[in-house]
């Protein structure tokens, strides 16, 4: 038995949700691990993302969009794990607190948790950071929209379940 697989059964789903969007690809996002309610991504250091060339440091700009996908991966995951479907899940709103800039040349790190679903609103926390989840560059809250499982594409379901003939 798989003991990775049983501690974060939805990686791999969460990957293929991840290698679905045409800014994370761009990004190149790469999915850590998939819980049950949580995703951690890595962002790796690129010299094309700094905001301010004199400092090296990436832009603002990327670090929200880790930190978004980070959050609607963990959306897809616990919803999958509650109700074993998949569903849209766009962001309603993402309150981002930045509280310090990232290191140059050093990857950064997005952790997502999805800590409660009402019937029609995921709600998110999470935080990026480098060297320790313990000393963030930003921590952000976030809510989702819900929208029926009946409203996922054929196409979009069978990649993040691993079905698609594209992979």
């Amino acid at each position: 038995m798989n003991k990775a697989a049983d501690v974060f059964p939805h990686t791999g789903m969460a990957s293929r949700f991840v290698a679905q969007l045409t800014q994370c690809r761009k990004l190149n996002l790469q999915v850590l691990e998939g819980g049950k309610n949580h995703v951690l991504i890595e962002l790796p250091y690129d010299p094309q993302l700094v905001g301010y060339p004199n400092t090296g440091v990436i832009h603002g700009g990327v670090i929200t969009t880790l930190v978004d996908t980070a959050s609607g991966g963990a959306v897809v995951c616990s919803i999958f794990e509650q109700f074993g479907e998949l569903e849209i899940s766009p962001t309603l709103d993402l309150r981002i607190d930045y509280m310090k800039p990232a290191e140059p040349f050093k990857p950064v790190y997005g952790y997502a948790q999805c800590y409660k679903l009402s019937s029609s609103v995921a709600f998110t926390r999470a935080i990026a950071y480098q060297d320790s989840i313990e000393d963030p560059i930003a921590h952000a809250v976030g809510s989702f929209m819900r929208i029926s499982p009946e409203m996922v594409g054929e196409d979009f379901r069978q990649a993040l379940m691993g079905e698609s003939s594209h992979e």
